[in-house]
């Protein structure tokens, strides 16, 4: 085989990039409180990746929970923040969470928009309570267990999340 023909059949036989519109995946309301908004665009559970996209109303404010691995957020708009935290992360901020790091996320009840934010996470959110139990885990699979059961509630069966 010559190389021509050895970069045409790797070319053949490579993967191929998956494309999601905007408007492929439905949001759904959380399970956990009012005010909260989700989309799961990517759940690899191999590889314990989940790609989320969250909107938040003014003045909410998650559990504190831990993160077992790292985490890329990117925030598109309004504003938010950890009470552990004294910066504010705006429309356009990128953060990087590390694996370790323990926070409580907050939405400004002064905001005048809905916060719309951009979620990577490698493994998993230990969910704790005020002594630091923890109270529940949520990773790859469970969001997506989530999900999928959430827009079937709206009439959406099997909505496209890249998955493994």
């Amino acid at each position: 085989m010559n190389a021509l023909t050895a970069m045409n059949d790797a070319i053949e036989h490579a993967p191929t990039a998956e494309h999601l519109g905007d408007a492929d995946l439905p949001w759904v309301s959380s399970h956990r409180m009012e005010g909260v908004e989700t989309k799961v665009v990517t759940a690899k559970i191999k590889e314990g990746i989940w790609i989320v996209r969250n909107r938040f109303a003014p003045g909410i404010e998650l559990q504190t929970h831990k993160h077992t691995g790292p985490v890329h957020a990117f925030t598109l708009s309004g504003s938010w923040g950890y009470r552990e935290s004294e910066y504010l992360n705006t429309a356009g901020s990128f953060l990087y969470e590390p694996a370790g790091s323990i926070h409580t996320l907050y939405v400004p009840e002064t905001n005048t928009e809905v916060t719309d934010i951009w979620f990577a996470i490698w493994g998993a959110n230990l969910n704790m309570n005020e002594s630091g139990d923890i109270e529940s885990v949520t990773d790859a699979e469970s969001i997506l267990d989530f999900y999928r059961r959430a827009c079937a509630k709206i009439g959406v069966e099997n909505p496209p999340v890249l998955t493994d």
